[in-house]
């Protein structure tokens, strides 16, 4: 296949170093819809999380930016990193990450077999570039060859169905959890929000073929949108889907607002829901986390839900890391109960 540099020399270009120069050797491998796949060598596909208010303690990310163009996106901010400073980066170059499966089996002999392994922290694992490079599948393959460690992937793509019989091989010996977002049953708003997300239907009825697959799968309803997607009917509606489809589990998280990410949002909210932009502006002026009230309002209203609609308490998906400090939740205003969510990452 011909190749392409994606970027020249340039003498009056600052010199990159670290990520951001292996970004820049890149080899282009395919444009579409106004996107751009490159190739990306890194060091390491598995990646050490320290920050304290995370549960999981390793991160796989099988792409750089996510093509599903989510308007919310928290994780625009890691290609900056790789100098791309233009918030519609993420979105418009994918970088597909070469050679993992032999990283991560390199890299799994400095993980200890108690700590969590999240896959899809910053991408999402089964977007449509998987289709195509299936670094996804990759990986699992290689945890298949593995025991006792515990993961977790998020994703808003029923294309994790595909993988449904070597997720059940990896869960015979590992311990194993797909949690599949879904943050409106609204088709038309999911399509506003999440443009090249596969619809609402469609993931939850992934959820239920992974559950018949004997896969754990359960929903995620992250990001919760003020004001948007945070109705009393709307998320009684949802909980109510995700029962009849299944799920083991469904929690909720309110939006999360970092400045990378405001820099798409807010237009977006100009142009679609301009009466919010100014409460939204005052709400995420100096913090990028809702007030404590809000998110215990979340909170109470989904445990309310729940029990509702007949889910269990899950007593044994509790965060390791399940303290007020150490729990992202907790910190920033949601119950205890409400803070297992995150375990299931």
């Amino acid at each position: 296949m011909a190749t392409l540099p994606l970027l020249q020399p340039d003498e009056d270009r600052p010199k990159l170093v670290g990520i951001a120069r292996l970004a820049a050797d890149g080899d282009h491998i395919r444009d579409g819809h106004n996107i751009e796949y490159l190739t990306i060598h890194t060091r390491s596909i598995l990646n050490r999380c320290n920050v304290p208010r995370m549960p999981f303690s390793w991160t796989v990310n099988p792409y750089r930016g996510c093509e599903l163009a989510c308007k919310y996106c928290y994780a625009r901010y890691t290609h900056e990193f790789m100098e791309l400073r233009d918030p519609l980066a993420f979105e418009q170059k994918i970088f597909v990450k070469q050679g993992v499966a032999a990283q991560l089996r390199r890299d799994l002999r400095k993980v200890d077999r108690s700590e969590l392994i999240a896959i899809g922290t910053a991408t999402d694992p089964y977007q449509p570039a998987e289709r195509r490079y299936g670094m996804t599948r990759s990986i699992l393959e290689e945890f298949a060859n593995h025991e006792g460690y515990d993961i977790g992937i998020v994703t808003k793509s029923d294309l994790v169905v595909r993988d449904a019989d070597l997720l059940r091989r990896i869960g015979e010996r590992n311990k194993i959890y797909v949690n599949v977002t879904v943050t409106t049953l609204d088709y038309q708003l999911a399509h506003l929000l999440e443009p090249r997300a596969p619809r609402p239907d469609l993931r939850l009825e992934a959820v239920r073929a992974l559950n018949e697959a004997g896969v754990p799968a359960g929903v995620i309803c992250a990001p919760v949108l003020p004001g948007i997607t945070d109705g009393v009917r709307e998320l009684d509606a949802l909980v109510k889907a995700a029962k009849e489809h299944r799920a083991q589990y469904i929690y909720a998280n309110p939006l999360f607002l970092k400045p990378c990410s405001a820099a798409v949002f807010m237009p977006f909210l100009e142009k679609e829901f301009p009466h919010l932009v100014k409460p939204y502006g005052e709400r995420y002026a100096d913090k990028a986390f809702v007030s404590t009230a809000y998110a215990k309002r979340i909170s109470e209203l989904m445990a309310k839900l729940r029990e509702k609609y007949g889910f269990k308490k899950r007593r044994d998906w509790r965060p390791r890391r399940g303290d007020s400090v150490g729990n992202p939740l907790v910190a920033h205003g949601e119950s205890t109960n409400e803070a297992e969510q995150m375990r299931l990452f």
